[in-house]
């Protein structure tokens, strides 16, 4: 029996369908929800979010938020949700390079050096997720 999914951002409704299984990056560390789950109102860190749905998995880079589970259903509030397949490789490089070179040029005050610093993390996470993608993709064209 599936699961249904929400994925939604301050910007949008990233995700909606049932699903099979979700595996999330919680505050304290990676969590796993299959249908039935007890409810549950959790924090989230940084990291990937994988979605199982009849054999396939589908992934989001997930930045901060907040999960409410029910036995029935998952919402995911995040900060960012960024599908794998739609992550412009390219562009989460150049993010990289620009929070690189702003953590190196002596941003020193805290807003600024925080700000670098989650800038760098999103855009690492982002590289990460889209570089396995582009990879194992790889691997089943062969």
């Amino acid at each position: 029996m599936p699961i249904q999914l929400e994925i939604v951002t301050p910007e949008r409704l990233a995700y909606s369908d049932t699903v099979d299984s979700v595996q999330l990056p919680g505050s304290e560390g990676e969590m796993g929800v299959l249908p039935h789950h007890a409810p549950l109102l959790a924090t989230l860190g940084v990291g990937e979010l994988r979605i199982r749905k009849g054999g396939e998995e589908e992934a989001f880079a997930i930045v901060g938020g907040f999960v409410q589970v029910r036995p029935n259903k998952v919402v995911v509030m995040a900060e960012t949700a960024d599908m794998a397949s739609e992550i412009d490789l390219e562009r989460a490089r150049e993010a990289r390079r620009e929070a690189e070179r702003a953590l190196e040029s002596g941003f020193h005050e805290g807003a600024d050096l925080a700000a670098a610093r989650a800038a760098l993390q999103t855009a690492l996470l982002r590289i990460r997720i889209a570089e396995r993608r582009h990879h194992e993709g790889a691997r089943r064209r062969v």
